[in-house]
């Protein structure tokens, strides 16, 4: 199989809302505009930016759709089909073969604490209601499982298993999941705070939660890893991390700061459905200093 088109910067997509916080088909469109034209390599959908958990079936399936329907063709698309329950999973999972997208993904299942034969059956059977190549999303601070060498070698044994998504802090299992697995697999980068790092060690590629709020940086980064230019590539990753910081540094939720900072851009898609916090009150007017930052930073390392 040819996995070049895995390899690149591919945002993790964000759920688009209208006023009323109902799915909007215009902005999910609006954003696949956005992230098309800044260049992107392809689109991870319904995932922990997607706000996946906090949505029912429908809606799930509706981004699926929207996205699908407007750049299917144009960017690598995966769609991540994890859920609560293993036959919603399969449910998503054959929605995105018929809509065609390139791959599938899945968390572990969460809330009970799960065996790792349970964790394996789950995405065993999400893996058999399909034909499409399986990434494999391991992200522990999250899920609270952690996925182990034993496990990922039983799960290589399935032809349709192409890459993991590795969002867990410790950047040596990069190292061992690519070492592992050869080759010929894609290791995605998941924490953005090390994309530089992540890929100098084994990543092939990444998929990040912070790619939307400055898609620029990240394919200059990937641009100096790609070079060997690692002296430039570590400046910027702390650039970034200094951006990452200041997402987080609001009383919202990270990704409603990221939303506020696509509308100063142009694009509206909504706040953040709760539990998770919008940025409100006084945090607003800090919203314009943090895109001051980004756009500040983003002229540093424009040729």
């Amino acid at each position: 199989m040819n996995l070049e088109k895995y390899k690149g910067i591919i945002p993790a997509f964000y759920a688009c809302y209208d006023d009323q916080g109902e799915i909007s088909e215009n902005r999910t469109k609006e954003l696949c505009d956005y992230l098309f034209n800044k260049g992107v390599k392809g689109l991870y959908v319904g995932g922990s930016s997607g706000e996946c958990i906090y949505h029912n079936l429908e809606e799930r399936k509706a981004t699926l759709k929207y996205v699908a329907e407007h750049v299917k063709g144009k960017l690598t698309l995966i769609a991540h089909v994890g859920a609560p329950s293993t036959r919603d999973s399969v449910i998503l999972a054959k929605y995105a073969e018929e809509l065609g997208y390139d791959a599938v993904s899945a968390i572990p299942p969460i809330y009970f604490k799960f065996s790792e034969s349970s964790v394996y059956k789950y995405w065993t059977e999400i893996m058999d209601a399909t034909n499409m190549p399986f990434i494999i999303y391991n992200i522990p601070q999250t899920t609270g499982f952690d996925l182990s060498i034993n496990l990922f070698k039983k799960l290589l044994e399935n032809k349709k298993v192409i890459g993991v998504k590795n969002s867990s802090m410790p950047v040596m299992d990069i190292e061992r999941f690519k070492s592992t697995a050869g080759e010929d697999f894609i290791v995605f980068n998941g924490p953005d705070e090390q994309y530089v790092s992540g890929r100098v060690i084994g990543a092939d590629s990444g998929i990040g939660g912070t790619y939307g709020a400055m898609p620029e940086l990240f394919i200059k980064a990937e641009e100096f890893v790609s070079n060997g230019d690692f002296a430039n590539a570590r400046k910027i990753q702390h650039d970034i991390n200094d951006i990452i910081v200041a997402l987080c540094s609001l009383n919202g939720s990270m990704y409603s700061t990221i939303k506020e900072v696509l509308k100063l851009n142009g694009v509206t898609i909504g706040s953040v459905r709760g539990p998770l916090e919008p940025v409100s009150g006084e945090d607003l007017n800090k919203v314009a200093g943090i895109k001051a930052l980004i756009d500040q930073t983003i002229l540093k390392y424009k040729e």
